[in-house]
């Protein structure tokens, strides 16, 4: 695991919509947990359906705003797709196609079974449908899902670790097998029509970045479990993680960009200054 001798982080937005309070606070945790000059700003833009130019061109804006300052040039996440196709490759003999849309899944996993339908970090757990297929049958209209088990296999371990700053850190976090296949099952490594995914993206990246400390909300928790099977399987480091506290609102729910009345541009444009925006967030 990385040593704490560089302190390389970065702050990763999708251009989807205003930057709230949320972002304001994440983008100062991994501000503050750089080194000096080693603060990045990198925009993950793969998702073409959703992204705006107008929300890249606010990202830049309401973070130099906020007295913020990142390396450049600026890693876009559209620019990395031949990086994504090789990390795909190169991961191909553990993948298959998958078919199968939300509503297949769910009827899959609702009969015979009652009650709550098992979920995890992408939502159901994927229950198999199609984990008899060749990469050699891949189509347009297939996702491409690592086949967990084979993956574990291949690795020859039974468990996975990594170290978190915030949540028991100078302790590892750990991880069975078993868990991994019945909380978070078989994930997507390719979505229709993108090419790549937010997991296999974000890991391909951090790396070519050499990002040392991954600052995130605790939201993304679950999530870092398949960061860091896709670190071992590809051979590359695994950064040492900061999972920080949520903003949220006075009903207690975690801000997303659909509260304008939250974002960092509305708040501007009332009167706040940086300021105002860092005792908001507490900092």
């Amino acid at each position: 695991m990385a040593g704490r001798a560089v302190r390389r982080t970065r702050f990763a937005p999708s251009p989807t919509g205003l930057l709230h309070l949320g972002h304001a606070y994440a983008a100062l945790v991994a501000a503050r947990e750089a080194g000096p000059g080693q603060f990045l700003l990198r925009i993950e833009d793969i998702d073409r359906d959703r992204c705006r130019p107008e929300f890249e061109a606010a990202i830049h804006e309401d973070l130099a705003w906020l007295g913020l300052d990142w390396q450049r040039p600026v890693m876009r996440q559209t620019g990395r797709m031949e990086a994504y196709r090789a990390a795909l490759t190169r991961l191909a003999p553990l993948c298959y196609p998958c078919r199968c849309r939300r509503g297949d899944i769910r009827a899959a996993l609702s009969a015979p079974q009652e009650g709550a339908l098992p979920a995890g970090p992408d939502g159901l757990i994927y229950p198999g449908t199609c984990r008899g297929r060749s990469m050699a049958d891949a189509g347009a209209d297939d996702v491409i899902r690592l086949d967990v088990a084979r993956a574990f296999d291949m690795l020859q371990i039974d468990r996975l670790a990594f170290r978190d700053e915030a949540i028991m850190p100078g302790h590892d976090h750990n991880l069975s097998r078993a868990e991994f296949l019945d909380g978070i099952g078989d994930v997507i490594l390719a979505r229709r029509g993108m090419g790549t995914s937010y997991h296999l993206a974000v890991v391909v990246d951090d790396a070519a970045q050499g990002i040392t400390v991954i600052t995130r909300g605790k939201d993304l928790y679950d999530s870092t479990w398949i960061h860091v099977l896709l670190q071992k399987l590809m051979k590359l480091p695994t950064p040492l993680y900061h999972h920080h506290r949520l903003i949220r609102d006075e009903a207690g729910r975690r801000l997303a960009k659909r509260d304008d009345a939250r974002a960092i541009r509305q708040l501007r444009a009332e009167g706040a200054s940086p300021q105002d925006i860092h005792r908001m967030v507490g900092f």
